[in-house]
Order: C-alpha cells, then sequence, then structure tokens
C-alpha cells in the first residue's frame, strides 16, 4: 500500500470491530518504532508508552473503572461492563504519555503536538499492519497518575486500543473540499 493509500484508509476502528488474531511482539516494536520518528522542537522527544496485553489489559481495566468512579464519584456497572468489554476485545492497549520539558524550553501544546504526531504515526503503521486501532481520552485519566506512577512533569493523554482489522474494506468519509479550507497566495 503506498503512503497516499495509507493515509486515506486510516480510520477510527473500535474493538467491537476488531477481528480474530495476535499482534505480535515485532509488530507493538515497529508500531513504536515510527511513533518515535516523529518530529518535536528542540528534539524533545516528549512522548512514552506502557503496552498493555494478556492480563495486563485487565488490571488497566479494574485501574479505569476506579478513575471513572472517582472521577464522576458514582459507581456505574454499566461504565464498568463496558471498560471491561473494551479492553477484553483488544488485543494490545497503548498507554500514551507526555512528558513536559523540565526546563519548559517550549511551550507545552508543541510537546503535546508532537506526541500527536507520534500517534499519528503508530495510527498509520497499524494501518499498513492490517491493525485497527483508535485514541480514547477520558476525562478520568487524571486519577490514574498513581497507577501509571507518573512524575510531575508527565501526563497520560489518553489510550490506544489495538485489534486486528483489514482497512481495505473500510468506507471513506465525506470530508469538505481542501479547495474550501485553502486560500493561496501565489
Amino acid at each position: 500500500m503506498n503512503i497516499t493509500k495509507i493515509i486515506q484508509s486510516r480510520r477510527a476502528i473500535y474493538p467491537s470491530q476488531f477481528e480474530n488474531g495476535d499482534i505480535n511482539k515485532d509488530q507493538i516494536y515497529k508500531i513504536l518504532e515510527n511513533a518515535n520518528t516523529a518530529p518535536s522542537h528542540k528534539l524533545t522527544q516528549p512522548w512514552f508508552f506502557k503496552v498493555f496485553k494478556t492480563e495486563h489489559k485487565n488490571k488497566l481495566a479494574t485501574e479505569m473503572v476506579n478513575a471513572f468512579e472517582a472521577f464522576f464519584n458514582k459507581k456505574s456497572d454499566l461504565k464498568k461492563k463496558k471498560i471491561h468489554e473494551k479492553c477484553s476485545k483488544s488485543n494490545c492497549i497503548i498507554a500514551i504519555f507526555m512528558k513536559r520539558d523540565i526546563k519548559e524550553s517550549i511551550p507545552e501544546w508543541e510537546e503535546i503536538a508532537a506526541t500527536a504526531m507520534a500517534v499519528q504515526n503508530m495510527w498509520l503503521t497499524c494501518v499498513g499492519l492490517k491493525i485497527g486501532c483508535y485514541w480514547s481520552t477520558p476525562k478520568y485519566i487524571t486519577k490514574m497518575n498513581h497507577f501509571f506512577k507518573l512524575k510531575k512533569n508527565e501526563r497520560c493523554l489518553g489510550f490506544f486500543y489495538m485489534g486486528k482489522y483489514d482497512h481495505l474494506n473500510t468506507e471513506s468519509k465525506l470530508r469538505k473540499s481542501i479547495i474550501e479550507k485553502t486560500e493561496w497566495n501565489l
């Protein structure tokens, strides 16, 4: 698949759409290696990741439920079930983090943007490897810092759920024409 086809095939694919099959360690490593090539101002390279597979997904799901309950100050059997199902249907979940430059030599938004570019590289790599994925950023992740053992200058930017999926069968989403979004000053 050429790069234009990969970019145009990229879609959010949810755990309910994932197909059977394993995402092996070599594939995960390739996805993360490509994430690591994202650009960052002054080469701060603010991204880092934590990978959850097998029984570790269950521990993550339990912590997500605890964080949800703490954030919203309520229990919800339905939400608990949905979180556990989403995690169990995923073959792999990667938690996405941003480490703020201690010197704060660049604006925080640039480090967040750099991390987002790393995630875009992950997403495009997944398309090429026939892996479906999506990036979720629940409000309650702020209640998970202790679980992730985050330092003061680190924060979780969400979860990247992954499962086998062939993107060739994915329909294109209608987008406004780039002509409507471009002003030419030649």
